[in-house]
């Protein structure tokens, strides 16, 4: 392994809760295990998960994370940045790699990551791009494939202003799908700009107000009635739940679509809940499509890491449009 410094400047969280529970202090540098790399972070994003660690929500998550407080003490998971050590069996990548995926305490000088979460970092992507592409990029490309988009379609996005989704407008918009986007009207010019053919204002403006029928609805924002989406679906057509912040304490987003799913077995048109994953082989893939295509995910703004806990209040508060960076490197 490559020496490193004994300490690394990163954020710590010892209790749920808000932004507030985020501290910057100084750390023992990780060491990579089996099938590991260390990397010199160059940047980190936010993004809903995130938030949710933080919060410890739905509370079914602390079973798994830790009853009164995060046993990860060091927020954050979309990464981009070098290695600059390997663990034992670290294959495919070498000291001085520049790569993006993600590791568990990205938001951190120095984090671990396994190989199998990362990738290397698309060369037309700046280090805050990349740090941005991974967690959001690859539920927008598993999104779409679970939707069979392809050229010709026409496809609905909702909370098309997302991390998620102003990936899913540009991937399908570059596909040669006809993207029909629903955000609120602020945010309408960017997303036109990224790619959508029609904007809807979801606070005056219902799913049938676009070129209906849809050949698949990508269901971000999870604010839509299931039958207000089948009206608009074509007879074959698809609907793929990504997530939804309805605020129920335990199950979070997932109890109502997890009964949609159950009522929809028999139906011609089909539901999908997605179960996103993030994997080497899914991100080389996105590297390559957001590289032929020329995608480019939008960076809303970008803090220091002491500014951590303002970035992630301002992500809480709803303000951002595609996805807000972390910089932590030169």
């Amino acid at each position: 392994m490559t020496p490193t410094s004994d300490t690394t400047t990163a954020v710590v969280q010892r209790t749920y809760g808000g932004p507030e529970t985020w501290r910057v202090e100084e750390r023992h540098t990780p060491e990579p295990g089996r099938g590991e790399v260390l990397l010199d972070v160059a940047a980190a994003a936010l993004d809903r998960g995130t938030w949710h660690l933080m919060r410890g929500e739905p509370r079914m998550v602390r079973l798994g994370l830790g009853l009164r407080g995060p046993r990860q003490a060091v927020p954050g998971l979309d990464v981009a940045g070098t290695v600059t050590a390997l663990g034992p069996g670290a294959a495919g990548f070498a000291v001085g790699d520049r790569v993006f995926g993600v590791a568990r305490g990205a938001l951190a000088e120095r984090a671990v990551a396994r190989v199998r979460q990362l990738a290397p970092a698309p060369a037309t992507l700046t280090a805050d791009e990349a740090a941005a592409l991974a967690v959001s990029g690859m539920t927008a490309l598993q999104a779409l494939e679970a939707a069979r988009v392809g050229a010709g379609h026409r496809v609905l996005v909702s909370g098309a202003s997302g991390g998620v989704g102003h990936l899913v407008v540009q991937l399908a918009a570059a596909r040669g799908a006809e993207v029909v986007a629903v955000c609120s009207a602020a945010k309408a010019d960017r997303v036109r700009a990224w790619g959508a053919s029609v904007v809807l204002d979801h606070a005056h403006q219902s799913l049938a107000d676009g070129p209906v029928p849809y050949d698949a609805i990508i269901d971000i924002a999870g604010a839509a009635r299931l039958r207000e989406q089948r009206a608009v679906l074509a007879e074959r057509g698809s609907i793929v739940f990504v997530g939804a912040e309805t605020g129920e304490v335990w199950t979070g987003g997932y109890g109502r679509p997890a009964r949609r799913a159950l009522r929809m077995v028999v139906a011609r048109q089909r539901y999908v809940m997605l179960a996103s994953a993030v994997r080497a082989d899914g991100l080389t893939r996105l590297a390559d499509e957001v590289t032929a295509a020329g995608v480019r995910p939008h960076v809303h703004a970008t803090y220091a890491l002491a500014d951590a806990a303002t970035a992630m209040a301002e992500l809480e508060a709803g303000r951002v449009a595609g996805k807000v960076v972390v910089r932590v490197g030169g």
